[in-house]
């Protein structure tokens, strides 16, 4: 009953904002009839606004699902993506008494056994999660997140209505599976529940923070392990200023130039060095150490949404963004198609072209105008045309891309991200795609190739005895065949089927002995229909 009544209240929700104009037109004679019904309200707001407030009011799951759905301009126009990245995930705190109760209950010991303070009220609070600030036995400053009472099983609830609804969208609309809210939503499933095991964060953290450990740019928080659960996480306290304070920067006679500059290199590094980087740097979740304003140092916080990069996203990446800024658009193409992203069969010509249609526009602007996180979205509008299925770590690097572009700009307007990024992407196709890559992979899977060393070196010392054995067998074979062919002028058409069998059990066994060569077994059958075709019109 409380789902049937919670369906409801989303069906309001939406169509009062007239959210049903967003979708395509229903199949059905039913659905038409019940859409030109309900009666057209001229909106002062855009659709996009309006999809935005409608998620407002459904609540925290469906505002964490807008914020998501917001980076995903391969599928929404950009009337509707960009109102959505102003979602705010602002909720209600729960009780601190709440709060310790939970802390208590998953450490399995008393406040007092672990801290000699703990503030009641939150420094802030989500959808997900709150945050206090605290102070360990031992005297250091930390900060401590405990996972909203109750959360999961509303997360639950909602995504099944979600779920729902993404499948009657699809089911009953023109065009609804080129939207795929299907799968839109099941991704969205993996990353909010993934946030709910702070372990997970943790264990985030820590990597980043291992990333970074020698780095003079970038500061990542300690993890307290011995504090730290699937619902309470405890981190060493960092300061700094946030990010989005220019107007403390520039009091304070920052470097802007360079400050802007270490937030693309700190990117950089993570896609291409690291292969693993931070997908949620907004600016709440990125502060700067001032003390020296001449080299300010990043403190990332927040690692409950990461993304990986395999070696195959990175050269994808690297070469097609070498590639665009050389205006190389046939190279994108073909790069598009080597890597099976479109269809083998598409026209590298008629890519090429749409490629050069949507792209040349931006190159009019100068470099250091020209927009990476635009270029992706450029790229996926094209490559959806073309049947391209958009990796989803492309998806949340193309996200974070945008973020870091927009802060850095911000910073500073006079930023030359090819300047900055460039280095980056030429080095690593450098050192990956040339001699030193080789080497380099050579060695780290030298210890995987020593364990089947001996296997392989079996195999090749074996293989001359089995090819004299094979020869052999062969000859008797040859043997036979022409003992049979001359018997068979002797036979009148009763003993032909014998003829064709016992050839074919002599193939059929010769195949078997050639098992272990894949090559050579499957022309075997192509042989045996031949001979018994040759054998029939020698009658």
């Amino acid at each position: 009953m409380g789902s049937s009544f919670r369906l409801l209240k989303i069906l309001r929700v939406l169509f009062s904002e007239r959210i049903d104009e967003l979708l395509p037109q229903p199949k059905r004679g039913a659905l038409k009839a019940l859409a030109w019904c309900i009666p057209t309200i001229r909106m002062k707001r855009s659709r996009g606004e309006r999809l935005r407030d409608a998620l407002q009011t459904l609540g925290p799951v469906f505002v964490k699902f807008g914020q998501m759905l917001s980076t995903r301009r391969d599928l929404l126009p950009p009337d509707i993506a960009a109102p959505l990245a102003d979602l705010q995930d602002q909720v209600k705190p729960f009780a601190g008494a709440t709060a310790k109760a939970i802390i208590e209950s998953d450490l399995e010991c008393t406040i007092d056994a672990i801290f000699s303070e703990l503030s009641a009220e939150p420094m802030a609070s989500a959808s997900v999660a709150q945050v206090h600030s605290a102070r360990l036995k031992t005297g250091e400053e930390v900060i401590v997140k405990v996972i909203r009472p109750g959360i999961e099983k509303v997360i639950e609830e909602d995504l099944k209505l979600m779920m729902t609804i993404a499948k009657f969208v699809e089911k009953n609309f023109v065009d609804g599976k080129r939207l795929k809210l299907v799968q839109v939503v099941s991704d969205y499933r993996m990353t909010i529940l993934d946030e709910l095991d702070l372990m997970r964060e943790a264990a985030n953290t820590a990597l980043i923070r291992r990333n970074f450990e020698h780095s003079s740019i970038c500061y990542v928080p300690e993890i307290h392990w011995d504090y730290t659960s699937r619902n309470v996480k405890v981190e060493e306290r960092v300061y700094g200023v946030p990010i989005s304070r220019i107007d403390v920067f520039k009091e304070k006679k920052v470097n802007m130039e360079k400050l802007a500059e270490r937030g693309v290199e700190i990117f950089f590094t993570q896609v291409f060095d690291h292969s693993f980087f931070h997908a949620d740097m907004h600016p709440g979740n990125v502060f700067v150490d001032i003390t020296d304003p001449e080299n300010p140092v990043y403190k990332a916080v927040d690692f409950g949404i990461v993304g990986t990069l395999d070696p195959e996203s990175k050269a994808y990446l690297a070469q097609n963004l070498i590639a665009f800024f050389d205006r190389d658009y046939r190279a994108v193409a073909e790069l598009h198609v080597e890597s099976g992203w479109v269809p083998k069969d598409t026209k590298v010509g008629d890519f090429e072209s749409a490629i050069r249609t949507v792209c040349e526009p931006i190159f009019q602007k100068p470099l250091g105008e020209i927009s990476f996180g635009v270029l992706l979205i450029r790229l996926f509008e094209v490559a959806r045309r073309f049947q391209m299925e958009v990796q989803p770590q492309l998806v949340l690097l193309q996200k974070t891309l945008l973020n870091i572009e927009g802060l850095g700009r911000e910073l500073y307007p006079e930023l030359d991200l090819w300047k900055t990024g460039k280095p980056f992407l030429e080095r690593w196709v450098k050192e990956r795609l040339g001699p030193k890559g080789i080497v380099d992979y050579a060695k780290r899977n030298l210890s995987r190739w020593a364990v089947q060393f001996p296997a392989l070196t079996n195999t090749l010392l074996s293989t001359p005895q089995r090819m004299e054995h094979l020869e052999s067998i062969q000859l008797q074979q040859a043997e036979a065949l022409k003992h049979m062919a001359l018997e068979s002028k002797k036979r009148r058409h009763s003993g032909y089927l014998s003829l064709v069998l016992g050839i074919s059990g002599l193939l059929v066994s010769g195949a078997a002995l050639m098992a272990d060569h894949d090559w050579l077994a499957g022309h075997w059958p192509l042989a045996i229909a031949a001979l018994s075709l040759v054998l029939i019109l020698r009658r």
